[in-house]
C-alpha cells in the first residue's frame, strides 16, 4: 500500500459495487514514518461496521429486548393451553347415628350406633380455554367407600365412578377466534415493532461508524495538508535566510517566514490531536474491552472516499424509504394493534350470553374394574343445557375503554402520517445534500487548482524581486485552505451518501448484511 492515500478502487461488503476514486494531487502527500513504539492497525470501513455490530452495547440491548417480545407471544398463546389437576383424598368418618340408615341399622334404631365410614377418592380434571371463546371441564372421579360393621349394602366396599363434561360457549361477548386471539396478534405486532426498533438501532450504529470513519479519514488527510504547508514554509524560510545572508533580502522577510513556520507547526499539532480524537470516537463505537481501550492504538483507514456521482432518483428514493424505513413500518404496526384493540373493546360492549351444556356417566361396582365397566356402559347418565345472560347496568367501564381505544387509534393514524411526512422531508434533504456536496467537490477542486497556479506565479515573482515574502505566505495559506476545503467537500460527499442510505434504510445492502 502506497503512502499516497486512498487511490484505486473499493469493494464494499462484497456487494459487487465497484467505487472508483482518484485522489487529487494535493492528497498525495508523504506520511510521517510510524513511531516504533506505537501499535498500528489498518482498518477498512466494512471491518469497522462488522466489529460495531458484533460488540456495540446498543445492539446487545436491542437483541435482548427483541427476545423478550418474542416471549410475550408465547405467554399469550399459553392462555389456551390445557390445565390438568389431580386431587387424591382419604377420609374416615365415625359419627353417632340418630336415625336408621337403610342397609346398616335396619328399620329401627334402639341405641346410639357408630357409623364408621372411610373412603378413598381421586379426581382428575382437565380444563382448557378454546380460541372460539369456549371453555370445557372434563372431570373423572372414581371413589372407594367402605362402611365397617354389619350391613346389608349391595357392595361393601363399593366403587363408584363419575365422568362429567361441561362446556360453556359465549354467543355475544368474547365470541369468535379473532376476538380471543386479539392479544396474541398484538404480541406478534409488538415483536415485529421491536424488530423494526432493532433494525433502526443497527442502521443508526452503522451510520455513526461511517460518519466517524470518514471524519477520521479527513483528520488524517488534513494532517498531510498541514505537513505540506509546513514544508513549503520551511523551504521559503531556508531561501530567505540564504538571501538575507547574501544581503539581497531584509531580515523582516526572514522573520515573517519564521512566524509562518511556527504557525504551520501549531496547525500540525491541532491536526494530530484531531486524528487521535476521531480514533477514540471510532474505537468507542466498536466497544472493545476496557483494557484494550486503555492501550495506545493508531487506526489506519484503508478505504478511499468516493468522488463519482451516483445516479439518484428522488421519487424512487422516497418509495424505497417508505417500504423499508423502520419508523414507517413500526408506525404501521402500531396502527394495526390499535385497530385490534378497538375491535376487542367494541366486542366488550355486548352482553354476556353463554350456552352451557353438561353430560355425565356414572357407575357402581364391587371393584374398580367393575365400576369402570358400568361407568362406561351408558346405563347411568345425566345431561343438561342452559343459557346464562348478564349485563352490567350502564356498562360504563366498557364504554370508557372503547372510547379510549378509539382515541388511541386516531393518535396512531396521526403518528403514521407524521412519520411518513418526516421520512419524505428527510429523504429530500438527503438527496439535495448529496448533489450539493458533489458540486462542492468540483468547485473546491477548481479553487485549489487556481490557488496552486497563483502560488506558483507569486513564487516566480519573488525570485525576480517583484513580490514579497508576505504575499507568498498568503498564497501558501490560501492553497492550504483550498486543499482543506476540497478535502472537506470529498469527505462530506461520502458522509452524505451514508446519510442518504440511512434515510432509505438500504445501509445493510451496501455490506451484504441481513438480519435474522
Amino acid at each position: 500500500m502506497t503512502n499516497a492515500i486512498l487511490r484505486g478502487c473499493l469493494f464494499i461488503g462484497g456487494a459487487g459495487a465497484l467505487l472508483l476514486w482518484t485522489a487529487p494531487d494535493s492528497f498525495g502527500l508523504e506520511v510521517n514514518k510510524p513511531v516504533p513504539t506505537e501499535r498500528r492497525e489498518a482498518m477498512s470501513l466494512a471491518d469497522a461496521v462488522l466489529k460495531a455490530l458484533q460488540n456495540n452495547l446498543d445492539i446487545s440491548i436491542g437483541r435482548q429486548t427483541r427476545e423478550s417480545r418474542l416471549a410475550d407471544i408465547v405467554i399469550e398463546q399459553a392462555k389456551f393451553d390445557p390445565t390438568v389437576s389431580l386431587n387424591g383424598q382419604y377420609n374416615r368418618q365415625v359419627s353417632p347415628l340418630n336415625r336408621p340408615i337403610l342397609g346398616f341399622t335396619g328399620a329401627n334404631l334402639q341405641e346410639i350406633t357408630k357409623f364408621d365410614q372411610n373412603s378413598h377418592s381421586l379426581t382428575a380434571d382437565i380444563t382448557q380455554n378454546l380460541p372460539t371463546g369456549a371453555n370445557y371441564d372434563l372431570n373423572y372421579s372414581p371413589q372407594r367407600s367402605y362402611v365397617s360393621g354389619p350391613n346389608t349394602f349391595l357392595f361393601n366396599p363399593a366403587w363408584t365412578g363419575g365422568l362429567a363434561l361441561t362446556v360453556t360457549q359465549p354467543l355475544l361477548k368474547n365470541f369468535g377466534t379473532d376476538i380471543n386471539k386479539t392479544f396474541i396478534s398484538i404480541a406478534q405486532n409488538n415483536a415485529t415493532v421491536e424488530q423494526h426498533v432493532f433494525l433502526d438501532r443497527v442502521l443508526t450504529v452503522i451510520a455513526s461508524v461511517e460518519q466517524t470513519f470518514w471524519e477520521m479519514v479527513f483528520a488524517n488527510e488534513n494532517l498531510k495538508v498541514a505537513q505540506a504547508a509546513l514544508k513549503a514554509a520551511e523551504e521559503l524560510l531556508a531561501s530567505n535566510r540564504a538571501k538575507a545572508k547574501a544581503g539581497v533580502m531584509s531580515i523582516v522577510d526572514v522573520l515573517q517566514a519564521e512566524a509562518a513556520v511556527a504557525s504551520r507547526v501549531e496547525q500540525i499539532l491541532v491536526a494530530e490531536k484531531s486524528i487521535r480524537d476521531q480514533e477514540d470516537q471510532l474505537r468507542r463505537l466498536l466497544n472493545p474491552a476496557e483494557e484494550e481501550l486503555r492501550q495506545d492504538l493508531r487506526l489506519i483507514p484503508t478505504d478511499p472516499p468516493v468522488t463519482s456521482l451516483e445516479a439518484i432518483s428522488l421519487q424512487e428514493a422516497i418509495d424505497i424509504a417508505m417500504e423499508r424505513r423502520p419508523e414507517v413500518l413500526q408506525a404501521g404496526k402500531n396502527v394495526e394493534s390499535s385497530d385490534l384493540n378497538v375491535k376487542f373493546a367494541k366486542n366488550q360492549l355486548l352482553p354476556t350470553l353463554s350456552v352451557q351444556g353438561t353430560m355425565g356417566l356414572s357407575g357402581l361396582g364391587a371393584d374398580y374394574g367393575d365400576a369402570t365397566r358400568r361407568n362406561l356402559g351408558g346405563d347411568f347418565y345425566n345431561y343438561g343445557a342452559g343459557l346464562v345472560l348478564s349485563y352490567p347496568i350502564g356498562n360504563r367501564s366498557a364504554y370508557s375503554t372503547y372510547n379510549k381505544r378509539q382515541l388511541e387509534s386516531r393518535n396512531a393514524q396521526s403518528s403514521l402520517q407524521s412519520v411518513r411526512q418526516q421520512v419524505i422531508v428527510g429523504v429530500r434533504e438527503a438527496v439535495r445534500r448529496v448533489h450539493t456536496d458533489f458540486k462542492r467537490i468540483e468547485t473546491t477542486r477548481s479553487a485549489r487548482i487556481m490557488a496552486e497556479k497563483q502560488l506558483q506565479a507569486e513564487q516566480e515573482r519573488l525570485k525576480v524581486g517583484l513580490s514579497t515574502t508576505r504575499f507568498v505566505l498568503d498564497f501558501q495559506r490560501d492553497l492550504a485552505t483550498a486543499q482543506g476545503n476540497e478535502l472537506r467537500a470529498v469527505l462530506d460527499y461520502n458522509k452524505s451518501l451514508s446519510n442518504l442510505a440511512r434515510n432509505k434504510a438500504t445501509t445493510l445492502e451496501r455490506y451484504s448484511l441481513r438480519l435474522d
